[in-house]
């Protein structure tokens, strides 16, 4: 994944643009960037590695160097940027989010055309850098973006600086969110920025101004932004940013995380009470950080008490998902999770996590759990069975879809060859094959029971028009 954030002001940014990438560090673990238009009228640029050290011990020795009155910048999980560029557009700087899923046909259209690029190591081709031979393309940078949102396939959002302000373009389908805030000063003087997630701007004295729509461009200044393109009418928006991957605090199309979470947790207590597979539960328990609202949602619905039967360790530890090495990943996984035992010891738990990937984390806490002297672990994930890997965000670093715990089971029962049709039935929580795959995953994982997020109560739990919101990974939906 990753997130950006830009400001345009009458004075200094810097310091907001630091605090305001910061903001998005839980959604990437791999490079930050930052990129200012100096006021002596130069381009100024810094990009570290941020696998080992958070964003903020890498940039503040840069950002004290770093003045100006635009900049732009991203936390990243795969190429390094922004990048910087001079072409017959004139300087600008580009940072972007999304995938481009048709990036090798794209690379070879344009290397046709004479074009280079050059490679990063172990010979691939900056995504960003794709995204800018696309926008010089055209005679102007507006219709740049415009042409990259008609010849990218998957998403991208993104931002383009330039020396007289900021070109902020939400994808085509609005799978990821983009957000104007705007602040004044004791003087009067405005300042505006642009993020992908708006709690980012809220202790930098910002408020909301306004929300891009799908494939909308706008152009923002320090006074104010000016829609350059209006927003199309269909969107897509990713339920799993609600669900995993948003911070608490932050809100999409109307919709905040944390209450969202909640009726997620709501719907599956409803859900388990209404089918009569309600649980006698000593606790209810949240797999942290992100399954602890689903499980405070189901408690207050359920009336079973609320608890942390185990504690992750943050100081070091970086997220579970970080590392290229899935043993290492387990090996962190493992590491964090500190067990609090008179919460454990003979109770019968009830544990709610985001969702089910692989599945070999939640099997490892859950063995945890039983080694701790749990009488029983119930599992109820806040999502359907993930069958689909996701080709519109980089939200999960599986290569195969055979990475999917659902898809293994599936391909267990129903062998290599598996249509989209016998795909669908799998999705389905009414056909008796759903149930034998459900009844599968509880044995292999070894829970005590196993009961999937219903993909129509998840949905429900946003509050949106269900046609709004992108579904692929669970039904193949597009």
């Amino acid at each position: 994944m990753g997130g950006i954030f830009g400001v345009a002001s009458k004075g200094d940014c810097s310091l907001d643009l630091f605090f305001g990438i910061d903001y998005h560090s839980h959604l990437g673990t791999r490079r930050g960037g930052i990129a200012i238009y100096a006021d002596n009228g130069t381009f100024e640029r810094s990009i570290h590695n941020i696998q080992n050290s958070p964003f903020r011990t890498k940039f503040e020795r840069d950002i004290d160097g770093m003045h100006g009155k635009l900049g732009i910048g991203c936390i990243s999980d795969y190429e390094p940027q922004p990048l910087m560029v001079n072409s017959h557009l004139g300087r600008f700087a580009v940072t972007s989010v999304g995938i481009v899923t048709n990036k090798d046909e794209l690379v070879n259209e344009i290397l046709k055309s004479g074009t280079h690029f050059l490679e990063m190591s172990g010979g691939e081709i900056n995504q960003t850098e794709l995204i800018i031979a696309l926008i010089n393309h055209e005679n102007s940078i507006l219709d740049g973006i415009k042409y990259v949102q008609q010849k990218v396939k998957g998403s991208i959002t993104l931002l383009v600086m330039t020396p007289d302000g900021l070109y902020a373009a939400r994808d085509k389908f609005g799978r990821t969110p983009l957000q104007i805030g705007k602040k004044e000063d004791d003087a009067g003087a405005f300042a505006h920025c642009v993020s992908f997630e708006n709690f980012a701007y809220i202790n930098l004295g910002y408020t909301d101004c306004h929300e891009l729509g799908p494939a909308e461009i706008d152009f923002v200044t320090a006074d104010g932004y000016e829609v350059l393109q209006k927003p199309q009418k269909e969107m897509k928006i990713c339920t799993f940013l609600w669900i995993y991957y948003g911070y608490p605090t932050a809100s999409y199309e109307g919709v905040n995380v944390e209450d969202m979470r909640y009726n997620c947790g709501r719907y599956l207590a409803r859900r388990d009470r209404d089918a009569k597979t309600a649980i006698d539960a000593d606790s209810v328990a949240g797999v942290p950080d992100s399954g602890t609202a689903h499980a405070v949602g189901y408690a207050n619905e359920s009336g079973i008490p609320f608890a942390r039967p185990f504690i992750k360790y943050t100081p070091t530890w970086p997220r579970s998902f970080m590392p290229t090495s899935q043993e290492q990943r387990n090996l962190i996984a493992h590491m964090k999770l500190i067990p609090v035992q008179p919460l454990i010891k003979g109770k019968k738990i009830l544990l709610i996590d985001d969702s089910i990937v692989r599945g070999t984390q939640l099997r490892e806490t859950t063995d945890f759990l039983y080694k701790s002297g749990a009488k029983e672990v119930h599992v109820r994930p806040a999502c359907p069975p993930i069958m689909f890997g996701c080709k519109y965000l980089n939200f999960s670093r599986s290569k195969s879809e055979m990475d999917l715990i659902a898809r293994r089971v599936v391909k267990q029962f129903e062998g290599d060859n598996v249509s989209e049709k016998v795909l669908k039935e799998y999705c389905d929580p009414n056909n008796p094959k759903y149930d034998a795959m459900l009844e599968e995953i509880r044995r292999q994982l070894n829970f005590t029971t196993l009961r999937y997020h219903r993909l129509d109560d998840m949905l429900d739990s946003t509050g949106l028009e269900h046609c709004k919101l992108c579904t692929y990974c669970w039904n193949g939906e597009e």
